[in-house]
């Protein structure tokens, strides 16, 4: 028995599944358990090793283990502490680094994840606006909150019954109230737009997305989508949310917004922020951040882990290295060195493929043209990508094998052998086709 097996056969008698949270159970011959990271590259418990396009679901931006930043967090646990209770100087250090970053961030608040950053967002736009409705994109995620975790069934969704999918909730435990304020629109749909601010006119006091959405594929809003979406909320005085905890300071410096040149009035931020640390944030106009606070009638938002220094200290150092050098070019090199080997091998094997998203966060679908909606990502031949991710993992690549996880990149990825790579996603995606 491998220790891998040993590992899991214990931890099922302590936790669910034996893993500490549900999307890190792979099955009882597939679960990774993991000695050490350093760079780009895992090692398990029975000493393989992996070169990581997964990095956490994206959050290491520089690599593991990145020398910088842990001396930053060194030297900060070891001079001034992890943990007071009380205001510090990097708390607005921090502030304005992002600020000067990210033109539409007039003011902060610290979170601990991208869930918290997002219910933070979402109940100071209802604060603000004073209206309870939102409306969230099909093929989103925005964290574990109840409202936040339903969904499109694209799984189980005939694509040619001319019928939309059913919006259902994640799993158990979600109560059907949670849903009652919350409407669903599909991504680059005009005319679900337009329905949606004429049915709920002047009701929604935000709505909350990825301009390019990290758990399908990085699939893109179009520009002139975004931009409408922009004028009805503006038209409205709804609150547009952009959630960039995976797509902030990993597809650009200034994130999505960016790249649109549209801004938000709220955002959310984590993951890339700290480089594997937990930290994240919201912000966003002052007006709007303001109803924020301890008096009567205002926001309540805290948290006794709320800009900890340990998180904070790593965002500081991060975020310099972002701001200051080329490390963004790197990843967004590695991205596009990766997406040439693979298109080659694609292109020998005869398969039909597109890339998605920008290459820091590169988003593979077998299929003729890039998925413009989540739904057209049902359409794309996910079962052959799945049996190529499970050769590649195999042979020593780590990665989500589901297509709507994009390829995450970082700046050690500057390293990796390509050629190696090529060969091994020659060899695997020649076992999968073999396997059909």
């Amino acid at each position: 028995m491998s220790r891998q097996s040993e590992l899991l056969h214990e931890a099922m008698r302590h936790m669910p599944q034996g893993v500490a949270e549900n999307y890190r159970y792979w099955g009882p011959d597939r679960t990774v358990f993991i000695q050490r990271a350093k760079g780009c590259e895992l090692v398990d418990v029975d000493g393989k090793t992996y070169v990581d396009f997964r990095l956490g679901y994206g959050p290491v931006i520089l690599g593991y283990g990145d020398e910088r930043v842990d001396r930053a967090v060194i030297a900060q646990i070891q001079s001034g502490g992890t943990l007071t209770g009380f205001a510090t100087e990097l708390d607005t250090t921090v502030v304005q680094q992002i600020k000067a970053m990210c033109p539409q961030i007039d003011k902060m608040r610290f979170a601990n994840s991208g869930t918290e950053a997002v219910m933070g967002a979402v109940r100071t736009a209802r604060g603000f606006t004073g209206r309870q409705r939102m409306a969230t994109v099909e093929g989103g995620f925005h964290g574990l909150a109840d409202e936040l975790m339903w969904k499109s069934d694209i799984e189980s969704w005939d694509a040619h019954s001319g019928l939309a999918p059913k919006v259902i909730p994640f799993g158990a435990g979600i109560p059907a109230q949670a849903h009652d304020l919350v409407d669903i629109i599909g991504l680059n749909d005009f005319a679900a737009l337009e329905d949606l601010f004429v049915r709920r006119d002047h009701q929604l006091a935000c709505v909350v997305l990825e301009p390019i959405i990290g758990n399908a594929g990085s699939i893109a809003a179009s520009q002139e989508w975004l931009q409408r979406l922009r004028d009805l909320c503006t038209a409205q005085g709804t609150l547009l949310i952009i959630d960039e905890v995976k797509s902030g300071f990993r597809v650009a410096v200034g994130g999505a917004q960016s790249l649109y040149g549209i801004y938000a009035d709220l955002t959310t931020y984590a993951k890339a922020m700290g480089n594997g640390y937990p930290v994240a944030a919201f912000g966003g106009r002052a007006d709007v951040m303001d109803v924020v606070g301890a008096n009567a009638g205002a926001v309540v938002h805290g948290g006794t882990y709320t800009a900890n220094l340990v998180g904070l200290s790593a965002a500081h150092c991060t975020l310099d290295i972002l701001a200051n050098t080329d490390a963004l070019q790197t990843v967004n090199r590695a991205g596009e060195q990766v997406r040439d080997v693979l298109g080659r091998v694609f292109t020998q094997a005869g398969i039909e493929h597109t890339f998605a998203g920008p290459p820091s966060m590169l988003g593979i679908h077998f299929t003729a043209s890039v998925p413009q909606t989540y739904r057209d990502w049902r359409k794309t031949n996910s079962a052959l990508y799945q049996a190529f991710c499970w050769q590649l993992i195999e042979r020593g690549v780590m990665l989500e094998p589901d297509s709507r996880e994009p390829w995450f990149f970082c700046e050690a990825h500057q390293h990796m052998d390509l050629a190696w790579l090529e060969d091994v996603a020659t060899q695997s995606i020649g076992q999968a086709l073999s396997a059909q």
